[in-house]
């Protein structure tokens, strides 16, 4: 009976103190969350060294801290050092009381003294490291690290928690060094460094720092596509497409790649209309040969990059030639069908626009429309083409009958609303502005916002000029010189509008005269001369529809052309303050805060 009666005594003590303990420790919680930090050290002391309970060990000497009681706190520390002098909690405990306490010679030493004993144990060493950056001491954290990949003999050792650690601080060129020393043995590691440090970079000289760290590793390692890697990216980066493609090449004879890659590049240089460097990229794969997969895809997106450097208005007369004569070899080696369709229109484009022979296009397109196989959406692109053409070629009635086709056909699709706009633009430049008029006042409440404000804006045109008959003359002018501009005769359409005040001094298309000079001057790249005639158009004192709009224009000019972005920046804030009912309100507040360095999401 006796050992069962002294089980039961201590089963009973044992009770009777966790009951306690249990009580201390709610009223020490209560009593810290109230903020009365000297009655809680008082209680956690009693769990910690009583209970010998190490829970309570933080909470302990945070109460102590936060009420000041430093001597207390040192003693204690002291004690638990003299008892357990291996622990690394304790030593870091000491060093923060030192340092709280403001005794910055003494808190150094023992943080020093951390690292000189620094265990060679990878778990201690993050424990340590992770307790040291709840504290907030990131540098010290930082420097636990790095002492650790030395006791390890680890170089990759806590790439991840540095990597953190120096994100966190916005350290630029830590955060490099340590992506490049984690490229050399961890390639998956490619992707999160493109994603984080576009994150942390804030001027083209942080893209130029990790291009240097970049440029020395791959001269020390060559052979590591990583670094070959994120060097063309950063090219991408900061839009230096030549030097990109330069890297591609390189990397591309290297690995003996088949061409997947520069290809992709190549598309992607197309999408920046960098259209030159699509160009080499396109060429350098066509010397691969015809068995290569990537000849022909190649050898159809040159000649597409050659086609869309010609809209953008860098190709002379000579190139524009050969283009069309490439266009014209497709056809003759893979025929006239479905899927040559786009040679077929591309050329015909050529010879209307560019080459002066809209005859040949029209009897192309002609015939191309009667194509088996082709889909009704690309019959009806090709009827509005043509129509187009036949304005040209002055059969107005042909052209609306085609308009008329493609609008019945797609009748509330955006093909067919386009279809019954080139109707009213023909009307208008007929003069039949009555009916051009009627025309476009159904269109203005397209869902489709491009077309129904360019038929606001020919409303406006007609109804605003129709006052008095030397009103109506001149915009019969107008409209003459629209074609004469739709026919791409740019000098002979200028020549038309300065007409039109020396005939008719008091018109009232002095506005619409800017607006329609300077479009033209900004499609033949004359932006000088487009921004002199936009700013004439905003100073007008009467001013009427296009006000907002010439504002729109002549910022982006001066943001992206004429090398300005400060008068782009007052000219956006002019038309946000001026205008605020404009269309153009929402993006000119976008182009204003990018240029301001606000962080923009796309």
């Amino acid at each position: 009976m006796k050992p069962i009666f002294a089980i039961l005594i201590i089963l009973t003590c044992s009770l009777s103190l966790f009951a306690q303990d249990n009580n201390d420790n709610e009223v020490a919680m209560q009593y810290y969350q109230n903020g009365d930090f000297q009655k809680a050290s008082m209680l956690f002391g009693k769990l910690l060294f009583n209970a010998k309970n190490e829970a309570y060990l933080d909470l302990y000497f945070n109460s102590l801290l936060k009420s000041k009681q430093y001597d207390i706190a040192d003693k204690a520390i002291k004690k638990l050092i003299r008892q357990s002098p291996e622990s690394l909690k304790y030593g870091l405990l000491q060093g923060r009381i030192y340092k709280e306490r403001g005794d910055q010679a003494n808190s150094a030493k023992v943080f020093e003294h951390l690292l000189r004993t620094l265990p060679d144990d990878e778990f201690k060493i993050r424990a340590l490291a992770n307790d040291i950056y709840q504290l907030g001491e990131y540098e010290l954290a930082t420097e636990v690290f790095l002492q650790g990949r030395k006791n390890l003999k680890n170089e990759q050792a806590f790439t991840f928690e540095l990597l953190s650690l120096y994100r966190f601080k916005r350290d630029k060129n830590k955060l490099i060094e340590e992506y490049l020393n984690a490229l050399s043995t961890m390639p998956q590691m490619l992707q999160q460094a493109e994603t984080v440090l576009p994150s942390v970079f804030e001027t083209n000289a942080d893209y130029l720092t990790l291009q240097n760290a970049l440029l020395k590793r791959v001269q020390k390692d060559p052979q590591n596509e990583s670094y070959s890697k994120l060097l063309i990216w950063q090219y991408l980066q900061q839009k230096e497409y030549d030097m990109a493609l330069r890297q591609l090449i390189a990397q591309d004879k290297r690995t003996k790649d088949n061409g997947a890659i520069l290809f992709e590049h190549a598309q992607l240089f197309v999408s920046n209309k960098t259209y030159e460097t699509a160009i080499k990229a396109y060429s350098f794969l066509l010397l691969k040969g015809k068995d290569n997969e990537y000849y022909l895809p190649s050898k159809l997106s040159l000649i597409d990059a050659r086609y869309q450097l010609l809209l953008a208005g860098k190709t002379d007369q000579k190139e524009i030639i050969t283009l069309a004569d490439q266009y014209q070899e497709i056809l003759d080696e893979y025929g006239k069908n479905a899927k040559t369709l786009f040679a077929v229109r591309k050329w015909a484009n050529l010879q209307t626009y560019y080459l002066q022979h809209p005859e040949k296009a029209e009897t192309a397109l002609e015939a191309a429309i009667k194509i088996p196989g082709i889909s009704s959406t690309e019959i009806g692109e090709m009827k509005l083409e043509l129509g187009d053409i036949y304005r040209l070629t002055e059969q107005p009635w042909e052209a609306i009958l085609l308009y008329g086709q493609v609008a019945k056909e797609f009748e509330n699709q955006n093909i067919g609303t386009e279809a019954k706009y080139r109707s009213a633009r023909l009307s208008f430049e007929q003069g039949n502005f009555s009916y051009a008029k009627s025309q476009a006042d159904v269109l203005k409440a397209s869902t489709e916002q491009l077309i129904a404000n360019d038929a606001l804006n020919l409303s406006l045109l007609i109804s605003d000029h129709l006052e008095t008959a030397a009103d109506t003359l001149a915009l019969k002018m107008y409209a003459a010189a629209e074609l004469l501009q739709f026919r791409n005769r740019s000098a002979a359409a200028i020549a038309k509008v300065d007409s039109i005040p020396l005939l008719y001094p008091k018109n009232s298309l002095t506005d619409d005269i800017l607006m329609f000079k300077s479009d033209i001057y900004i499609k033949n790249k004359d932006f000088t001369r487009a921004a002199v005639l936009l700013k004439e158009l905003i100073n007008h004192d009467q001013k009427g529809n296009w006000a907002d709009e010439a504002l729109f224009i002549l910022a982006g000019l001066y943001e992206d052309q004429l090398n300005d972005p400060e008068q782009a920046k007052t000219l956006y804030q002019q038309l946000i303050r001026d205008f605020p009912g404009s269309m153009f309100v929402t993006e000119a507040r976008k182009h204003f805060r990018k240029i301001r360095g606000d962080n923009i999401e796309s």
